[in-house]
């Protein structure tokens, strides 16, 4: 199996890896945690991830306990966590200060990442919190770093990092909550907007929100026609958290999937809304929208509707044309299409 670059520069230093129990975060889905198990035969080895697909990936890994959710798992005594640098600083610093709250004297804590990534803001995010820090390797365009004797946090919780905005589309006004991680973290995104803008809703039906993000899709549709019933379906736990937040601000229940894709999705749906991802890590990736579009059809009732945006240069009318009769651009900028098929 082909390994990231951070995975490569961690294996390098393989005298670094030897812990009793080790705690790996935002691990990539490669042979890493098999290697990992290969040089710990004997450890307690747990996988951590806000990914469904990560934790799907690791959960079939012999001798790794994987864990799923919106906060690192409660362990006691990790003397090694090992720490995949997100895209995402203030994700990265809200999970630097969850894991202090489990660290203790004897934690060793090893960062890695890509160089593009912005791994070297580590440093600086945990500066006033580690009695000392060492640069271990740079190589592949990657940097290894070691933090330890790391500051305690005893009293972590996730709900301050929460941030809550105020979205307007035409004249509909509402409060939404986000976290660092998820999808245009405190802000309305301009695809979603436009999407939401171009999109008649029907007086009632099942509606499927997929890649919900923070609940604004879900969210606006309810209030323009409150007798929707709703899925939200998201990959990240973040985001499903934000989802919850959203719709408790503004008195509203939804049913709540986490999934990888359509894995964990049952029924049938009337329509079905959009702004899906088109990312894995930095990398743009055509693959979650082609297999999305590919397997939707059968969680669609009888004429019904499925409307999505995209940035206008991403080539999605050739797989809609595949996957559908026929389908519309229903609006258009030179930013963003809104598209619609049956």
């Amino acid at each position: 199996m082909q390994f990231t670059n951070p995975s490569l520069l961690l294996l390098r230093n393989e005298e670094e890896l030897i812990a009793n129990n080790i705690l790996v975060i935002n691990h990539p889905r490669d042979g890493f945690l098999r290697e990992l198990k290969a040089l710990n035969p004997n450890s307690a080895i747990h996988a951590f991830s806000f990914d469904f697909a990560d934790h799907t990936h690791a959960n079939n890994i012999a001798g790794v306990s994987s864990h799923v959710g919106h906060q690192l798992p409660a362990l006691q005594n990790c003397d090694l966590v090992i720490y995949y640098y997100p895209k995402s600083k203030p994700e990265a610093q809200m999970v630097f200060d969850n894991i202090r709250s489990l660290s203790t004297d004897e934690t060793r804590l090893l960062v890695v990442g890509d160089n593009k990534g912005g791994v070297k803001s580590a440093e600086k995010q945990l500066k006033e919190h580690s009695e000392h820090c060492y640069k271990l390797e740079s190589a592949k365009h990657c940097i290894l770093y070691e933090f330890n004797q790391l500051t305690s946090n005893p009293n972590f919780e996730l709900d301050r990092y929460v941030q809550e905005f105020t979205v307007r589309i035409a004249d509909t006004e509402f409060t939404a909550a986000s976290l660092p991680g998820v999808f245009n973290h405190g802000k309305l995104d301009a695809g979603t907007k436009l999407l939401l803008e171009s999109t008649t809703l029907p007086y009632k039906g099942k509606v499927l929100d997929f890649g919900c993000g923070a609940g604004i899709i879900t969210c606006y549709s309810l209030l323009k026609s409150p007798t929707l019933k709703f899925t939200c379906l998201d990959v990240n736990a973040l985001a499903l958290y934000a989802t919850q937040k959203t719709l408790a601000l503004n008195g509203f229940d939804a049913t709540l999937l986490l999934s990888d894709g359509l894995s964990e999705l049952n029924g049938k749906f009337n329509l079905i809304l959009s702004n899906p991802p088109f990312h894995t890590g930095i990398s743009t990736d055509y693959g979650i929208a082609e297999q999305f579009l590919q397997n939707i059809k059968r969680f669609m009732e009888a004429k019904s509707t499925i409307q999505l945006v995209a940035n206008s240069f991403l080539k999605y009318p050739p797989i809609l044309e595949a996957q559908f009769s026929q389908f519309e651009t229903v609006n258009k900028n030179t930013k963003f299409a809104v598209y619609k098929a049956q």
